[in-house]
């Protein structure tokens, strides 16, 4: 740890989770916003030096939420989005490109976007781009300049205009572009060949029921499209990152390319570690996922592989539809995702504690694996001394049922609701500034501020004033 180099004007005491240390008493002084030292034990009170105590709970990084959806339905928004990771000590999202009112696929459409969060994020957010269909490489490195934290493309076409398919031909041309602006291209990767004729002969046949979504979409419609990205991106030298991965033979494929050389990470979510396909008998549409959710031997494998550090980061892939596209009989006819950015801290540091898991493992999968899969580890992901002054305080002890009334998303369900969890959220702090003090948001709109990869604390204030779900 770290000693005391400015004088602060917050000191934040508690069982400190920092790097290369298991958690212990220590104390993170705070000025303007950043961490000025991290100190073992405690010091001396001083006068007008404002205090929080975390009591029992552990204090980890700020997590980052990097797979999160403010506008694929237009009731949610930065800010609904914002309070709700807020609640669920998440001080920093990446939020998808794939908006309702039109794909971030150009600069005029990132610099709406940003001035939107300006007025409206309660935490900091980092902005992904998409590029259209029909364009080319030349749109990389503009939207890189204008915002974009990276990019995300989809060889699966769930919307013809606001979530395409990609061919080939310009998946590989877009991984190029990025390797040369050193940013990253993330993938949903589902082969989509495999998946629509299955889709069209169930609704064909009547098959329409929860399961058949499963079933239209089998292992290998993922596992195939992720060999397929994975060796793009060992052609192109590019960076990738897998999105949301269901299966653990998935996860396993990434681990192999990495140890030939490919530059690629991964991803999974907490519906892959907390449900399997029986579970679509009683959520029924509230659980269509893409992929979606598997059988429980794969859920309890991807475990495995979440404690044994083959997953670079989870995330909740919070997608806020209103509970009335997801209650359709034809299963087909639903909307496909669900909100989560609020239970995502809880379920997988619960979870990981559970299997015997660290808080080490909780803050490389939530915090420092997002920060530096998207190059915002010179401000966020540890507590380390320059670094922002982000915190979330988390009881292990303080068991909770989830109620999806009580959750801030404007989607007003989750399919959580009831799960018991093993610790909560007690407060969550952004810049020295608490957000959540464990029963209320307290957090503003529009003190949230833009992040772009390697951008120091200054440009990201500038930013801010500048301007499947």
């Amino acid at each position: 740890m770290n000693s005391e180099q400015n004088p602060p004007e917050l000191i934040v005491s508690g069982l400190l989770v920092v790097p290369g240390h298991p958690p212990e008493r220590g104390e993170v002084h705070v000025a303007n916003g950043t961490i000025v030292a991290v100190i073992a034990g405690s010091t001396a009170d001083s006068h007008g030096v404002a205090r929080i105590d975390a009591g029992r709970a552990l204090v980890f990084p700020g997590a980052i939420d990097c797979h999160v959806h403010s506008g694929s339905h237009q009731g949610e928004g930065i800010t609904a989005l914002t309070r709700s990771a807020a609640a669920g000590g998440v001080t920093t999202v990446v939020d998808m490109p794939y908006d309702a009112v039109g794909p971030v696929d150009s600069t005029e459409a990132m610099q709406e976007k940003i001035a939107r969060l300006s007025d409206e994020a309660v935490v900091d957010v980092a902005l992904l781009a998409t590029v259209r269909p029909d364009a080319g490489a030349g749109d990389v490195a503009p939207l890189v300049e204008a915002g974009a934290a990276g990019f995300k493309l989809s060889t699966f076409c769930t919307d013809a205009y606001r979530f395409p398919r990609v061919s080939g031909a310009q998946f590989l041309d877009v991984l190029a572009a990025v390797r040369d602006s050193s940013s990253v291209v993330l993938v949903h990767a589902e082969a989509e060949d495999v998946i629509k004729p299955r889709i069209d002969e169930a609704r064909a046949s009547g098959d329409t029921s929860p399961r058949a979504h499963c079933r239209s979409r089998p292992p290998v419609s993922e596992t195939a499209a992720v060999l397929t990205a994975l060796e793009y991106a060992r052609a192109t030298d590019a960076r990738l990152h897998l999105c949301h991965l269901s299966l653990p033979r998935s996860v396993d494929l990434v681990r192999r390319a990495v140890e030939e050389g490919v530059h690629a990470t991964s991803e999974t979510c907490p519906h892959y570690l907390v449900f399997c396909d029986e579970d679509m008998d009683r959520l029924g549409g509230r659980l269509k996922i893409n992929p979606p959710v598997r059988s429980a031997e794969d859920r309890d494998a991807m475990w495995g592989r979440v404690l044994n550090g083959a997953i670079d980061v989870v995330s909740s892939d919070h997608a806020p539809w209103p509970l009335s596209y997801k209650t359709k009989e034809n299963i087909f006819d639903n909307h496909s995702g669900a909100p989560g950015v609020e239970t995502l801290f809880a379920i997988v540091a619960g979870g990981i504690f559970a299997r015997g898991g660290s808080a080490g493992d909780v803050a490389r999968l939530l915090s420092d694996g997002p920060a530096r899969l998207f190059g915002l580890n010179n401000s966020k992901g540890s507590l380390e001394v320059g670094k922002d002054a982000d915190m979330v305080f988390f009881d292990p002890d303080a068991a909770f049922v989830v109620d999806e009334a009580k959750l801030h998303s404007n989607a007003g369900w989750s399919p959580y609701h009831g799960l018991n969890l093993s610790g909560r959220v007690t407060m969550a702090i952004s810049r020295g500034e608490v957000v959540y003090d464990g029963s209320e948001v307290v957090g503003a709109p529009g003190r949230g501020r833009l992040l772009q990869p390697g951008r120091p604390h200054a440009a990201n204030a500038a930013a801010k004033g500048d301007s499947d779900g």
